[in-house]
């Protein structure tokens, strides 16, 4: 997967969480996910269709979702409801319409899904590599799952 894939999605997650929550966050060394399949908390999916393909995770614990939906949300979540999916989902639609901007290739993006859960697996598509993008900020850590091919 060339990093000029990979970049956009960090481009477009700083700016995001920078614009529009307000909030400090560093992005660390992306690295490939040797066992993507399991992932737990609450995690918002895109799906890209066109000249590469893929799928984009946006991935945090509950408690990280529920502080970060109360403050693009501008009210105070206590625990995971229909609410901070909504707002999980808005923020990787985000992201990605964002990131598919700076994208050269023509590419689609799917609607958002939310899954959250104690532990769950997604199906990647086999032998195209995942990339894992950390960042943190002061409400915990954030990570970003891009998985893409031409």
């Amino acid at each position: 997967m060339k990093v000029d894939y990979i970049n956009p999605f960090i481009k477009s997650s700083l700016n995001f969480f920078k614009d529009y929550l307000e909030i400090d966050i560093e992005s660390h060394k992306a690295y490939i996910e040797k066992n993507p399949e399991e992932i737990t908390g609450i995690s918002a999916i895109i799906g890209l269709a066109g000249e590469i393909k893929g799928q984009v995770v946006l991935n945090f614990s509950r408690e990280t979702a529920i502080s970060l939906a109360s403050i693009f949300g501008g009210t105070q979540y206590r625990a995971v409801s229909k609410d901070v999916v909504d707002v999980v989902g808005e923020m990787v639609n985000i992201i990605a319409g964002a990131a598919k901007q700076y994208l050269e290739q023509r590419i689609e993006i799917s609607l958002p899904g939310v899954v959250f859960g104690d532990s769950y697996r997604f199906a990647w598509g086999g032998t195209v590599p995942v990339i894992a993008i950390p960042f943190t900020t002061q409400y915990g850590r954030i990570t970003i799952y891009v998985s893409i091919k031409e």
